[in-house]
């Protein structure tokens, strides 16, 4: 299985031919150049995360995509098919087991209600939290670690990463860094990761992971 970060949060997971595309949001001005997409996963309501032209642009694509997401997202999708998922849930598409954990977006301020959010695991692998530090009843392979957002506190995430112990580590959810920033975060990152005997690599956008 191959994984390839995009900006900000959007992941395209590759197996057997056949992508898996995750969290397409605002902060990508075009969507990359994709074949045999065969599913799609919204973590929330977000625009960084749920962006419509980009779900649109993918179903023109794709006509037979599946789109994953929350009640909220299926709300503001409106017209378009999408299957409502709940923590716990588990889908298979293609050669894809999309395993669902969670509830709620991290908070950002009391002042501001939360939304729905669900972590993605695939393929019993890798896992993504989307706005969260949701916790996986399972073991977690490879970690797409948020290192930056309104509601990330760098000292959260290390107590995240110390919970979860990834065999492998890299960071997501990043596009509000500078290059300072990427390796002030990245590094607490990294240190967490390898103090459990995990790898952890810094994916630039396009880059890829063979897991």
């Amino acid at each position: 299985m191959r994984v390839t970060k995009h900006e900000h949060a959007c992941l395209v997971v590759e197996e057997q031919g056949h992508k898996l595309v995750v969290d397409p949001g605002m902060y990508s001005e075009k969507l990359p150049e994709l074949t045999n997409v065969v599913a799609l996963t919204l973590s929330h309501i977000h625009d960084d995360h749920s962006f419509r032209p980009h779900v649109e642009k993918l179903l023109e694509q794709f006509p037979e995509i599946k789109i994953f997401g929350t009640q909220e997202v299926a709300e503001k999708l409106e017209g378009l098919a999408v299957t409502v998922v709940y923590h716990g849930d588990r889908y298979e598409v293609g050669p894809f087991t999309l395993d669902f954990f969670g509830y709620f977006h991290q908070e950002i301020h009391r002042s501001i209600p939360l939304v729905q959010n669900l972590g993605l695991m695939v393929n019993s692998e890798l896992y993504y939290p989307g706005d969260s530090y949701t916790i996986p009843e399972v073991q977690v392979g490879t970690l797409a670690c948020p290192s930056s957002a309104p509601w990330l506190k760098i000292g959260d995430v290390i107590d995240f990463v110390s919970a979860v112990k990834p065999r492998r580590s890299f960071p997501a959810h990043n596009a509000l860094l500078s290059e300072h920033g990427h390796k002030l975060q990245n590094s607490r990152i990294q240190e967490l990761t390898e103090s459990f005997g995990g790898e952890f690599r810094y994916l630039e956008v396009g880059q890829s992971w063979e897991l």
